[in-house]
């Protein structure tokens, strides 16, 4: 059966030893590909010059770097579409990971590709800009996200917990447990909420007005969310939908069906209108951060909680939070007040 949430044994015994044994998954390799994005990417624009080589150098070009029957496929195999992804390179017989690297050194040899391209990685053609955004990620992300990040490699998670601080982006590569599809959803978590995780910033900033506002976030641990809510006077309403059972806060209600992505996007557009009510945040903020969101949740489910909690008699917040049952990306808006 798939596991929907963190396996988080009790309410004790998380706030009281930092974390639950965490289970490996068995699913299909099929399915863990369905968590990749429509935008999901397999060659940086700044590493294009890989496919450029490809498609356009002559046999003894390509001769130069790969074996003379793997030029001669690759050539023909261009003759009916030119190539547009590592993937599609991929699919040509005799192309695997070796020969992609030396097609990579044959475009950094022609000027096609320079220093903002790093190479390629499990199947990724990197920027040092997503190189730098995953060792950032991986070195702050937190316990619960990173395991729902790479819900089908928990044993790399634990080994990227335990390993980090990184350093680089091949280190990460190295650990064992992290593939080819681990490597992506990690370059996906860092990488393609860029405009949302602007907007989530202008919000903020907008949001903050003394006596009540308005705050969203993009990474953070859930769990500890929740957890450190808890030991707030609980108000109004505490529900939640997708956890395992072992999962569900003390108290809380269980509806039986998950988020989609017009509840999660309704919740964000409300907080977004909510922190901009005086039209301070730049309507192409705006539209571009809604924009990355519908790309990022259409099509998708969520589990998550809302919840209302008070510190004391002259505060209150209501929190919701949606994560991706399968790849992990969330989102958190809290709507407070202060007396």
């Amino acid at each position: 059966m798939r596991r929907l949430g963190h396996a988080l044994v009790s309410l004790s015994l998380l706030a009281g030893c930092g974390g639950p044994e965490l289970e490996s998954s068995a699913e299909p390799l099929a399915q863990q590909q369905a968590a990749l994005t429509t935008r999901d990417v397999d060659v940086a624009p700044e590493c294009q010059g890989i496919l450029g080589f490809t498609n356009t150098a002559s046999f003894q070009t390509l001769n130069q770097y790969v074996p003379s029957n793997v030029a001669n496929n690759l050539i023909a195999r261009r003759a009916t579409s030119p190539f547009v992804s590592l993937t599609d390179l991929s699919s040509v017989s005799l192309v695997g990971p070796a020969r992609l690297e030396q097609l990579a050194t044959g475009a950094r040899a022609k000027g096609l590709i320079g220093t903002s391209c790093v190479g390629i990685l499990d199947g990724l053609a990197l920027s040092t800009d997503d190189a730098a955004a995953i060792v950032s990620l991986v070195n702050g992300i937190s316990d619960s996200e990173l395991h729902d990040v790479l819900p089908n490699a928990w044993n790399g998670a634990s080994n990227l917990l335990n390993l980090r601080p990184f350093t680089s982006v091949q280190a990460i590569a190295n650990v064992s447990g992290i593939s080819d599809v681990s490597l992506r959803n990690l370059r996906n978590s860092a990488t393609l909420s860029r405009p949302l995780e602007a907007l989530i910033s202008a919000v903020n900033t907008a949001g903050d007005r003394g006596h009540g506002g308005t705050r969203m976030e993009r990474h953070f641990d859930w769990w500890r969310t929740v957890v450190g809510d808890g030991r707030a006077y609980r108000v109004g309403r505490f529900e939640c939908f997708g956890l395992e059972a072992s999962s569900v806060p003390h108290g809380a209600t269980v509806r039986p069906y998950l988020a989609n992505a017009a509840e999660v996007r309704a919740e964000v557009d409300s907080t977004v209108k909510s922190a901009n009510g005086n039209n301070q945040i730049p309507a192409s903020v705006v539209s571009a951060g809604m924009a990355n969101l519908d790309e990022r949740i259409t099509g998708r489910t969520f589990k998550g909680c809302y919840y209302s909690y008070a510190k004391d008699p002259w505060s209150g917040n209501s929190v919701a939070f949606f994560v991706d049952t399968q790849n992990g990306f969330s989102v958190l808006t809290d709507t407070y007040w202060v007396e």
